[in-house]
């Protein structure tokens, strides 16, 4: 009888972790039913680019305020949950603070001292959050495509952190052998008498009852990740590593259409040769993207990376015109189309079928795509390198080249280009009249 905690314990503990690993699989299944894009070029750049901007927070902190207080629940709470390791052996072995058998008691106390510290900053920081959310009403946290889940999701997450915390200080307070130790409970001391009128048993029940739900609330957040924008968390490492390297602005060129041209343009090749044996049942590729699974993986990671936080679009020049175009609901759409693709995926046992819906027309406009200006603010302002633009960029390729599809401006444009060598209605024969005018 006196194993049944421990039992109880890895059941959930096992739970948690396989929920946990089933959605990862998942995940991982739905970002690559994107194309293959090859990234494994100049490694070395990659890492730094993961260290100094996932790791380091570099671009998190050019907005001075929400910078650091990212930084402080960033590293408070990675840091807290460094405990979450003893309490795993605890309920496993069924010890107490197992740490104090390994550690001598002072760099136990140093460490726990720690942590309430840096549990109290979090909460500190996270509550400035929710009042710059909620009270304050930044502009970027209020626009059309925060409504509904997104506001709300980012709510829950600052509760669960602030029911964390507590629960981690309110654990410490209520152990009586802890506090007797008089090293570590740097804040907890000062927690310790509001519970100071409870008889043992009752101090040890509430001490109890915040381990049990302070590890589960662990387990709960761990498997929520998966339906928050918070996935940004285990995701800003890869998507940083993987993002692009080539100057911005520099847009990547089509193989089948950059060879179409040199071909056209290459005075030994016989247009009218018979084409390979096999190649008349070749289907051709469709330029540009559509749906998510026109998109590459890289894409697709990092509509799932994204933090929603609004800085693209706060950003974006369109956006503050008044034009219908955020950055950032480009890459919710594509998450959530993404989601609807993976849950009929699911729901057909492993194979997709057409649910006549698309990523383009059903999730993101012509409208929004043709606002786009294609200055790359939106990827610069980006704290884990997101690149917006080039989603725009594959759809509005897709609209052109296989729908002819172009706001009237362009299409003329396209049209002088073609017949003029010049995106300007004159004869190449006219354009330098104005010299005798």
């Amino acid at each position: 009888m006196t194993y049944l905690p421990n039992i109880i314990f890895a059941i959930i503990l096992i739970s948690g972790i396989g929920f946990f690993t089933k959605n990862v699989k998942k995940l991982r299944r739905n970002i690559l039913l994107g194309h293959d894009v090859d990234v494994s070029d100049n490694k070395s750049q990659r890492w730094k680019n993961m260290a100094k901007i996932a790791l380091g927070q570099t671009k998190m902190v050019r907005r001075p305020i929400s910078g650091f207080l990212h930084v402080i629940v960033y590293i408070g709470f990675i840091i807290i949950n460094i405990e979450v390791l003893e309490i795993v052996i605890d309920g496993l072995i069924g010890t107490h603070r197992i740490g104090l058998k390994l550690l001598p008691t002072s760099i136990y106390g140093f460490l726990i001292g720690s942590f309430e510290v840096l549990a109290v900053l979090v909460l500190v920081a996270v509550i400035i959050f929710w009042l710059r959310r909620n009270v304050l009403k930044i502009a970027r946290f209020w626009k059309n495509e925060m409504k509904g889940w997104p506001k709300s999701d980012a709510d829950i997450i600052l509760y669960f952190e602030i029911v964390l915390m507590g629960l981690f200080l309110v654990m410490n307070a209520t152990d009586s052998s802890f506090q007797a130790m008089q090293s570590g409970n740097v804040i907890s001391q000062f927690i310790a008498p509001w519970f100071s009128g409870l008889s043992e048993a009752s101090l040890h029940l509430v001490e109890r009852s915040a381990w049990w739900i302070h590890i589960i609330g662990i387990l709960v957040f761990l498997n929520y990740l998966y339906f928050s924008k918070h996935l940004h968390i285990l995701l800003a490492f890869p998507n940083t590593y993987y993002g692009g390297l080539k100057p911005q602005g520099q847009f990547n060129n089509l193989e089948a259409v950059t060879n179409e041209v040199k071909m056209m343009m290459d005075p030994n090749i016989d247009p009218f040769a018979a084409a390979p044996e096999g190649a008349e049942d070749e289907v051709p590729a469709k330029f540009g993207a559509s749906d998510v699974q026109d998109l590459n993986w890289v894409q697709l990671l990092s509509a799932y990376t994204c933090t929603e936080c609004g800085r693209c679009t706060s950003d974006c020049p369109a956006n503050q015109t008044g034009k219908k175009l955020s950055p950032r609901k480009i890459m919710m759409d594509t998450r959530d189309r993404l989601e609807e693709v993976g849950k009929n995926i699911d729901h057909n046992k492993g194979e997709f079928k057409d649910d006549g819906k698309q990523l383009l027309g059903d999730y993101i406009t012509n409208e929004e795509l043709w606002a786009c200006t294609s200055c790359n603010a939106c990827v610069e302002a980006c704290p884990v390198s997101i690149n917006p633009l080039s989603i725009i960029t594959e759809m509005r390729r897709y609209l052109v080249m296989e729908k002819s599809d172009a706001p009237t401006e362009l299409n003329n444009m396209m049209t002088n280009i073609e017949n003029n060598g010049a995106p300007w209605p004159y004869n190449q024969m006219d354009r330098l009249n104005w010299k005798n005018e």
